[in-house]
């Protein structure tokens, strides 16, 4: 029998949250995954597991971006899921507007037109991190829901662009997912239950919610489906 080597993922922000849960579905599906984090803290609160390394990626510096990258002799699935949301105002400033674009949007960018190569190579796919809030705006975090729904029009664009190298970009829309980031929505039991009246499903979703969905669209079982926008919500967006 031939032998197959081991398939490649990278995710990013894959050292928590959604990530997190991502980067161990895939790991569980049988892939090699590197998950990246920010920050050395990040990487060590990461509770080791087979078939998961770490690395260190800021993936609005194309230093970093490379550095993690040149390590790849190839790669069967990127899933960008680095990302920022600032609260309290920050941005309605200038400077915390461009700083959730160039995270959100510029980063996912950059780390498709660094991975193409290797994906075009492996026939590979991209899957991206959209929102609730590529469908929706945002009263509250206007860069974060024009960074959303600039990655949802990112993803059809690269789809359409690079199926002819037999990429396949697709990207995921959470709905409202149990993390570190909503820790202070889920505290406030107002706002939990506006949300909870609103999800036909009647609970937060989990980042191992997210896990099957993206192993799926990384999967042959998903080979004609590219330029898609899933939402993972709990029926949020329905009503």
């Amino acid at each position: 029998m031939a032998h197959h080597p081991i398939k490649q993922a990278l995710v990013t922000g894959g050292t928590r949250g959604i990530g997190e849960g991502i980067a161990r579905a895939l790991a569980q599906a049988g892939y090699q995954v590197t998950a990246c984090g920010l920050t050395q803290d990040e990487l060590d609160r990461f509770s080791p597991q087979d078939s998961v390394t770490t690395a260190l990626l800021d993936v609005t510096n194309a230093a970093s971006v490379d550095a993690v990258l040149k390590d790849f002799t190839s790669l069967d699935v990127l899933v960008n899921c680095a990302g920022i949301i600032q609260r309290a105002g920050k941005e309605f400033e200038i400077d915390g507007f461009r700083t959730t674009i160039e995270v959100n949007l510029n980063g996912t960018m950059r780390m498709c037109l660094a991975a193409q190569p290797l994906l075009a190579k492996a026939k590979g796919s991209i899957i991206n991190t959209a929102s609730m809030l590529s469908f929706f705006g945002s009263a509250y975090a206007p860069g974060y829901a024009a960074s959303k729904g600039a990655v949802a029009q990112l993803t059809k664009s690269l789809a359409a662009a690079w199926a002819t190298d037999g990429i396949r970009v697709n990207a995921i829309a959470p709905g409202w997912i149990a993390t570190d980031l909503t820790q202070p929505l889920q505290d406030d039991a107002a706002r939990t239950a506006a949300i909870m009246a609103r999800t036909p499903l009647n609970r937060w979703g989990t980042p191992d919610d997210l896990g099957g969905v993206v192993t799926f669209l990384a999967s042959d079982a998903a080979r004609f489906i590219t330029g898609t926008v899933l939402p993972v919500d709990g029926g949020y967006l329905t009503v």
